[in-house]
């Protein structure tokens, strides 16, 4: 934690389509981020934004990129407050997995160790396995570790590459 009651959070951002009034994948996750700073969150850093191709059935490359970030938000109130700009981006969680998406938020790592709930593990089930989440974060922390490995997110990009 930075400060008594505050966590930090790792997220991964990802977006592949277009939003009216916003613009580009870039452009939204760009709006994302002060969306993010709108909701009370404290933006520590951001990475770069990078281009991935999809993963799944959507045909349309994803900007994706990471932010570390820091609020009073246990992880199940943080998954809530996620998923509420996402929705204010369009996002709609029905039908197809992993189908193309105006804005993708992800919790990655928090600063508290794992966390498993019904509706949300951390660390995220699949970051080891994906460069467009690894990249960024290894980019803007690289020396956080996963606490089920115990490797730092600079480790577990190096394996991958």
């Amino acid at each position: 934690m930075t400060e008594a009651g505050r966590h930090r959070y790792l997220i991964a951002l990802g977006s592949n389509r277009r939003l009216p009034g916003i613009g580009s994948p870039r452009a939204v996750l760009e709006a994302a981020i002060a969306a993010l700073a709108e909701e009370g969150w404290h933006i520590e850093v951001v990475s770069g934004w990078m281009a991935s191709a999809p993963v799944g059935p959507s045909l349309r490359r994803y900007t994706n990129g990471a932010a570390v970030i820091a609020g009073d938000l246990e992880p199940a109130e943080a998954l809530v407050s996620l998923q509420d700009v996402e929705r204010g981006f369009g996002r709609e969680r029905r039908g197809q997995r992993w189908r193309s998406r105006t804005l993708d938020l992800d919790i990655v790592l928090w600063s508290g160790g794992a966390w498993h709930a019904r509706d949300l593990s951390i660390p995220h089930p699949l970051f080891r396995e994906r460069d467009f989440v690894l990249g960024p974060a290894a980019e803007i922390a690289p020396d956080w570790r996963d606490p089920v490995t115990g490797h730092t997110v600079r480790q577990l990009a190096a394996r991958l590459s």
